[in-house]
C-alpha cells in the first residue's frame, strides 16, 4: 500500500466511512468501520492528517485521534458540500471531505477541549430551561383565559395569576388541580434556572477575558461568556470585521458587473450568539433614546437617522469588532477614551502624518483646519449603518445649516457683517457665467459631521486641496 498522506472520516452514530489518498492524490483507502473499530484501526495507522466534518461528536473524535498522534482537523460542513459529487452517500461524503481538506484556502474549526464543551453546556441548558419556562407560562395564560382570568405581560405576573385561580370559586376543582401541577412545574423550573445562572456567573467571574468583554456597553456577562466559549481562537480571524461576518452581522453581497448590490444581513454563524449581541445592542439603544442616557455621538446620530432595529444591528457589529480587539490584544475597554485620528492643520493631499488628539481639542482643530485651509474634506466612508442596511448612507443635513448662509434674491449671501456674491466672485466677473451662481460646496467628514449644528459658520472653499481620508477605526 502506498503511503497515506490524508484521511477523511464521515462520522455517524455507529458507522464510520474512511477515505484516504496518497501523494499522487489517488484513493488508496476506502473502509467502513463500526464505532468500536475506529480507535483500534487508527492506532495501527502511521501518524497522518485526518479531517472530520464539524458536527455532533466531532470534537470528541478529534481529541481521541490527537491522543493517538494524528493531526486531526475539523471542517465546516458548508465548505465540504460543494465537493460532493452526484449520488450522495457515506463514501461520497468521505471522498468530498478528503478533497476539501487538501485545498490551500480551506478554513478549519478549532478543536475544543472537554472543559470548554462542559462550559458551553451551561449556555445550552440555560437556553432550554428558558424556552420551557416561556412555553409553560404561555400554556398557563391560555388555560386561564378559558375561565375568564387574564394577566398583564411579564413573567412576574404568572404567580399572582395562579394565586387568583386557586382562590376563584368559579373555576372547577379539576382545573384547579391541573393548574396546581403546572404551578409546581413552574416553581421547579425557576429554581433550576437560578442554579444554572449562578453557575454561569461564577464561570464568568473566574474568567479574566470574559470580565474584560463584559465592560463593553451592550455585551454583558452572558454575551461575554458566549464570546469566550464560542470563539476559542480569536486570532484565527484576520480582523474584527471577519469575526462580525462570521457571526452574520454583515450584508449579503450579490454584486456583479461592477455594480454593488448589498442585501440584508447574512445571519450566518452562531444564531444564539448573534441574538444575544443584538438584544444587548437594542437595550443600549432603548436607554439612550427613551431614558435619555448618555451615548456616543456616533450612536446618537445613528438613532436619529435610522430605524431602531437597523441601529441595533449596526451597534452589535461594532461591539463584535471591539470585542475582537480586546480578545486579541489583552487590553481593557475604556469607555471614556474619545480619541480620533485627526489630520494635522494644513495637511495636503499627499500628507500622511496622523496624530491622536483628545476629543476636547477636536472641534477647535477641525474648525481651524476648515477656516484656514478650506476645501471640503474627502467623501464620507461607508459606515456600519451602511453595512447593516446594505447600501451607502448620505448626510441629510441642509447646506443652509452647514454653511450658515442665506440666499438672497439678488444672488448674494449674508456672512455676518456684509454680503458677497454667492459663488465667491465679484459682480461682472468674466469667469462667472451670467445668470448662474454656484453654491458653496461642503463635504463633511466623519470628524466634522458633528460640528454642523454646533458651529453654523463652517465654510468650505473648493480652491484648496482635499485632506487625506480618515483611516477606518478598528
Amino acid at each position: 500500500m502506498n503511503e497515506i498522506i490524508r484521511v477523511a472520516i464521515d462520522t455517524s452514530k455507529s458507522v464510520f466511512q474512511v477515505h484516504g489518498v496518497d501523494a499522487a492524490e489517488r484513493p488508496v483507502l476506502r473502509k467502513r468501520l463500526r464505532r468500536r473499530e475506529v480507535l483500534p484501526f487508527f492506532a495501527k495507522l502511521k501518524p497522518t492528517r485526518i479531517g472530520l466534518e464539524a458536527c455532533g461528536g466531532a470534537h470528541h473524535w478529534a481529541r481521541e485521534l490527537k491522543g493517538l498522534g494524528h493531526d486531526a482537523v475539523l471542517m465546516p460542513p458548508q465548505l465540504i458540500t460543494p465537493y460532493v459529487q452526484r449520488n450522495k452517500n457515506d463514501g461520497r461524503d468521505a471522498e468530498a471531505g478528503c478533497e476539501a481538506m487538501g485545498r490551500p484556502r480551506m478554513r478549519f474549526v478549532p478543536v475544543k477541549s472537554a472543559e470548554q464543551q462542559a462550559a458551553q453546556m451551561l449556555l445550552g441548558v440555560r437556553d432550554r430551561l428558558v424556552r420551557c419556562r416561556t412555553q409553560l407560562a404561555n400554556a398557563i395564560r391560555g388555560h386561564a383565559a378559558e375561565f375568564g382570568l387574564v394577566a398583564p405581560k411579564g413573567l412576574s405576573r404568572i404567580e399572582p395569576l395562579l394565586a387568583r385561580i386557586a382562590g376563584d370559586a368559579s373555576v372547577p376543582d379539576l382545573a384547579k388541580d391541573l393548574f396546581a401541577i403546572q404551578s409546581q412545574e413552574y416553581a421547579a423550573l425557576a429554581v433550576r434556572l437560578r442554579d444554572i445562572e449562578a453557575r454561569l456567573m461564577a464561570w464568568h467571574r473566574n474568567n479574566e477575558m470574559s470580565r474584560r468583554l463584559a465592560e463593553v456597553q451592550g455585551i454583558g456577562p452572558i454575551g461575554a461568556a458566549m464570546l469566550v466559549m464560542k470563539v476559542p481562537d480569536p486570532a484565527a480571524f484576520r480582523c474584527g470585521r471577519d469575526l462580525a461576518a462570521w457571526l452574520g452581522l454583515t450584508p449579503k453581497d450579490h454584486s456583479t458587473a461592477d455594480k454593488q448590490r448589498l442585501g440584508a444581513i447574512t445571519r450566518a454563524g452562531d444564531e444564539e450568539l448573534r441574538r444575544v449581541l443584538v438584544a444587548g445592542a437594542t437595550s443600549v439603544i432603548q436607554k439612550v433614546k427613551y431614558q435619555h442616557r448618555p451615548g456616543s455621538p456616533w450612536l446618537v446620530d445613528l438613532i436619529d437617522r435610522k430605524p431602531r432595529k437597523l441601529a441595533a444591528v449596526a451597534l452589535a457589529n461594532k461591539n463584535v469588532r471591539v470585542a475582537w480587539r480586546l480578545m486579541v490584544s489583552g487590553e481593557r475597554y475604556d469607555p471614556h477614551r474619545q480619541t480620533r485620528m485627526v489630520a494635522p492643520v494644513g495637511a495636503g493631499p499627499t500628507h500622511h502624518s496622523w496624530t491622536l488628539m483628545p476629543a476636547t481639542d477636536q472641534h477647535a482643530t477641525v474648525l481651524a483646519a476648515v477656516n484656514d485651509k478650506p476645501g471640503g474634506g474627502p467623501k464620507r466612508e461607508p459606515s456600519l449603518t451602511a453595512a447593516a442596511r446594505g447600501g451607502l448612507t448620505r448626510l441629510r443635513s441642509g447646506r443652509k445649516n452647514a454653511c450658515g448662509a442665506v440666499k438672497q434674491k439678488n444672488g448674494t449671501k449674508a456672512t455676518g457683517s456684509g454680503a458677497q456674491p454667492a459663488g465667491g466672485s465679484a459682480p461682472g466677473d468674466p469667469d462667472q457665467p451670467r445668470g448662474r451662481t454656484s453654491k458653496p460646496r461642503v463635504n463633511l467628514t466623519p470628524a466634522t459631521a458633528s460640528l454642523g449644528r454646533a458651529h453654523p459658520q463652517l465654510r468650505a472653499d473648493r480652491s484648496a486641496p482635499a485632506r487625506p481620508p480618515l483611516p477606518n477605526r478598528p
